[in-house]
């Protein structure tokens, strides 16, 4: 039997989770965390085959809390669900040490398959993902667009900006100060070479990160 841990901050979300994977025959939900903080305690009480975590729970950056799983267990398998679409995060969710990346649209039809195909040994990502992991490692940091360049903690705060969240949010979002979150914004702004909130939304709507529904803010 494969047994899991479910990291999602969201009750209604887990318990769909639940649901899905009740049917498996060969997967156990054996634990359940709201939080980074309650997934890493939860991991170093138990064994497990597998964790399924979430990017976005409150506090700890998804990606620096898979480098820290990582870190602590290096032979757990990974598997990220997240709301973001493969092409925005799963690259860099690979890269920290993951095992899978799955949307959260796709879960009822892909989960099971998604931890059978980890907890063997394998990698499970869509075939584009595949193809730009590929690109990467040929072309190096050769031709990089701009929010390639960003940290990961700048790349999450700048995808919560350009879908329309102010500093304050963000910064209660993150359990980050305001000045912390400015100080951010500016760098991604400088690092992008753009003046402003709108000019980043505009560069997230040209490259397919956000939908184009996404209000103009200044």
């Amino acid at each position: 039997m494969i047994r899991i841990l479910i990291a999602d901050d969201h009750d209604i979300l887990r318990a769909g989770l639940k649901h899905i994977l009740s049917e498996a025959g060969d997967i156990v939900v054996a634990g359940e965390a709201s939080s980074g903080t309650e997934a890493l305690t939860q991991l170093r009480a138990e064994q497990w085959d597998a964790a399924v975590l979430d990017l976005s729970m409150p506090g700890r950056n998804g990606i620096e809390l898979i480098k820290q799983v990582k870190d602590e267990f290096p032979r757990l398998p990974i598997l990220i669900l997240s709301m973001y679409k493969e092409d925005i995060y799963a690259v860099r969710a690979l890269k920290a040490g993951a095992s899978g990346y799955l949307c959260k649209d796709n879960a009822e039809a892909l989960l099971v398959d998604a931890i059978r195909k980890i907890v063997s040994g394998g990698i499970f990502i869509n075939q584009d993902i595949a193809e730009s992991l590929t690109r990467d490692m040929l072309q190096g940091n050769r031709e990089q667009l701009p929010h390639k360049r960003l940290t990961d903690r700048n790349y999450q705060i700048f995808l919560m900006l350009v879908q329309g969240l102010g500093v304050s949010e963000i910064a209660k979002r993150l359990r980050l100060s305001v000045k912390t979150v400015s100080t951010h914004k500016a760098t991604i702004q400088a690092r992008m070479g753009l003046n402003n909130t709108a000019e980043l939304v505009r560069y997230a709507i040209q490259h397919q990160l956000i939908e184009s529904d996404v209000p103009m803010l200044e």
